[in-house]
């Protein structure tokens, strides 16, 4: 059985203010939940829906699940695992599902049964590429491994959503 490590993996974001205005936008979002993942290595997240607004912090890892809460524009307001706000163009987000452990080391199992032989060990911060799920556990791979996590632990996924 492997082990895998989040190691920096859960730097997934630079929270470093940078200069700018803030200012409110006129015109109200559209809610729109669902979730994405980052498409690019640097994403900006600002403080509203435009360049115009000032940027909060920027995420500094590629493929990290995120929720989508509203929409205004081409501007879509994400929600991170920790709860963390903001705004990103759309051109950013990537339709590409994925998931990130929050329980403690979780066992990606060969099939979707706690007897099934264990494949990898999977820690706090991973993030993996969802293939399908069903009501209690999701088929995922991450690096080069692939196989079945329980969904509890994972965030990026809606509560009762089940994908094929």
């Amino acid at each position: 059985m492997q082990f895998l490590f989040a190691g920096l993996l859960m730097a997934a974001a630079v929270l470093a203010p940078a200069a700018g205005n803030a200012g409110e936008h006129s015109a109200g979002p559209t809610e729109a939940i669902r979730f994405a993942s980052l498409r690019a290595k640097e994403v900006n997240v600002r403080a509203g829906p435009g360049v115009r607004y000032h940027v909060k912090w920027v995420f500094v890892r590629k493929r990290l699940p995120v929720m989508i809460t509203a929409e205004f524009e081409s501007w879509r307001k994400i929600r991170d695992s920790q709860k963390a706000e903001g705004w990103v163009h759309r051109a950013m987000l990537s339709a590409a599902r994925t998931v990130i452990v929050q329980a403690d080391t979780m066992t990606l199992r060969r099939r979707a049964s706690e007897k099934s032989p264990a494949v990898a060990q999977l820690a706090p911060g991973m993030v993996a590429r969802i293939e399908r799920c069903d009501a209690q556990w999701c088929r995922v791979s991450v690096r080069a491994y692939s196989g079945w996590l329980r969904r509890d632990g994972l965030w990026g996924l809606a509560p009762n959503e089940t994908m094929e």
